[in-house]
């Protein structure tokens, strides 16, 4: 006969029980809630006839159930576990196009910090003059040495030119440069006659105008870096008057990040007069129309002769490299990339069973548009990244971050593409997910007679993957086999399809 203190043990039992069933997931929560329920009975019956007082039966009863808070607990991390890996499955489509997507995201954030890259990316800005060339006094392949004295310069731009309707000379000095009394610190100050900017096409931005109140005092241009880091970025910095070592200048304007393309890095640039010319240093000229027809080659050697009727060896060198942008370079590499590629992989997609169970159309497309949304984010990858890294250092044009570029973008290409391909082949064609569980099949001794090599299997049942262990003449490449549906009962709730 059920006693008021035991029917209030069991409503303690039964609240228990309901209420852990409410820490499982709800589709499973009422078969948990009876599984339990049974368990009570039976534990209970079998406490029945080992005897004992009924108080202390209802007290191991209570500590029966709950071990049921820790069951629910269990099933529900459990259950967590499975709904994330159903999300972000290892191995999936989805995680592999998300990896690529984040390096890529990573990789335009960078580059938009960078200036030297934001620089580098808009070659539009940094475009010169059609038919500037820069004259070399050397047939050295070297362009960046300066070659050319300013007598030379003086004496040659005296007379009558056939090829250059205007020529500008400039060399590079480190000079101390003082402002308002204070001073700024050792600049790289280029030196150059006051039509060096007109000849090459650039504009300042911001510029003062032209007709200059204080007659004689040459100007100076500032480059973007220096005017932001020295005067912090301030407008008001133009018309004031510095002084670079002895002499005094008056500010005229900013050059524009990325705009300097030609031998020598440069903090400001001088305007001397033509009179002041001196040392030795580079020649920039303009070609006239016959010159642009005489200019058949990226080097062409001028012979001159100076005042004293002896000969001089002249190179007119294109500035087409320095301002062609990363792009060209970008796409030499991706071609030299594609054409190396079958020396360090195959391009092999791998064999197909002759079977009815292949995927249809449908399947077809995703796998061959999967294929190709991995190649063009790591394509994309190759062009930003190689950028970041070669222009990190530096803000401008220069030849070591050109060469850093060319040899990463290759490199990044090359191996890129090989894991593109590599990932590929290892990848079931009807659900995208790499294939696991690899397992060794048969002897290195029997392989003319049966097949030896890894098997590996689809984790939804879809495929095997058998990989040769030593390619022969019957079996020389990796071949898929498709699975029946007969196969469906061993991968029960594994299948997303």
């Amino acid at each position: 006969m059920r006693t008021p203190a035991g029917a209030f043990y069991r409503w303690i039992q039964t609240g228990i029980l309901r209420g852990a069933s409410l820490l499982t997931p709800e589709s499973a929560r009422g078969e948990w809630l009876r599984e339990w329920q049974g368990e009570l009975w039976h534990a209970r019956r079998e406490t029945e006839t080992q005897g004992g007082t009924n108080e202390e039966a209802e007290r191991s009863m209570i500590a029966f159930c709950l071990g049921a808070v820790k069951d629910a607990h269990c099933m529900r991390k459990l259950a967590a576990k499975d709904a994330s890996s159903l999300v972000l499955f290892k191995g999936s489509a989805t995680q592999c196009l998300v990896s690529l997507g984040a390096m890529l995201a990573a990789s335009l954030l960078v580059a938009r910090l960078l200036p030297g890259v934001n620089a580098a990316l808009h070659p539009s800005q940094y475009r010169l003059e059609a038919g500037t060339v820069l004259i070399q006094n050397s047939q050295s392949e070297d362009d960046s040495r300066a070659t050319v004295t300013g007598a030379m310069f003086e004496d040659w731009r005296a007379r009558r030119q056939r090829y250059f309707d205007g020529l500008a000379f400039y060399r590079v000095a480190r000079e101390r440069v003082t402002e308002g009394g204070n001073r700024a610190g050792t600049w790289e100050v280029v030196h150059a006659t006051p039509n060096l900017f007109g000849l090459l096409g650039q504009t300042m931005r911001p510029a003062i105008a032209e007709n200059d109140e204080d007659f004689g005092i040459p100007k100076i241009i500032l480059s973007e870096t220096a005017w932001k880091r020295r005067f912090g970025g301030k407008e008001s910095v133009l018309g004031t008057t510095v002084r670079v070592g002895n002499r005094a200048a008056r500010v005229a304007g900013v050059l524009p990040l990325g705009r300097w393309r030609l031998p020598g890095s440069a903090d400001a640039w001088l305007l001397d007069p033509d009179a002041e010319v001196g040392g030795i240093g580079f020649v920039v000229g303009h070609l006239t129309a016959l010159g642009k027809a005489e200019m058949r080659s990226e080097r062409v050697e001028i012979s001159e002769s100076n005042s004293d009727d002896d000969g001089s060896s002249l190179w007119a060198i294109s500035l087409s490299e320095r301002t062609r942008g990363p792009l060209g370079i970008y796409l030499f590499m991706v071609f030299l990339a594609l054409l190396s590629l079958p020396a360090v992989t195959s391009v092999s997609l791998a064999e197909y069973s002759f079977s009815t169970h292949k995927p249809g159309w449908g399947r077809r497309v995703c796998r061959w548009s999967f294929l190709g949304a991995k190649i063009a984010l790591l394509l994309t990858i190759g062009y930003f990244v190689p950028l970041d890294l070669a222009y990190a250092q530096t803000a401008g044009y220069s030849v070591a971050a050109e060469n850093a570029q060319l040899f990463l973008s290759f490199v990044i290409c090359l191996f890129g593409m090989r894991w593109v391909f590599l990932d590929q082949r290892q990848r079931c064609p009807v659900c995208l997910r790499r294939v696991t569980h690899p397992a060794q099949v048969g002897q290195v001794s029997r392989m003319f007679l049966a097949w030896n090599g890894t098997e590996l299997m689809c984790a939804s049942g879809h495929t095997l993957l058998h990989v040769p262990g030593l390619p022969t003449s019957w079996f020389e490449t990796q071949r898929w086999l498709y699975l029946d549906t007969s196969w469906e009962f061993l991968f029960a709730g594994t299948n997303p399809s």
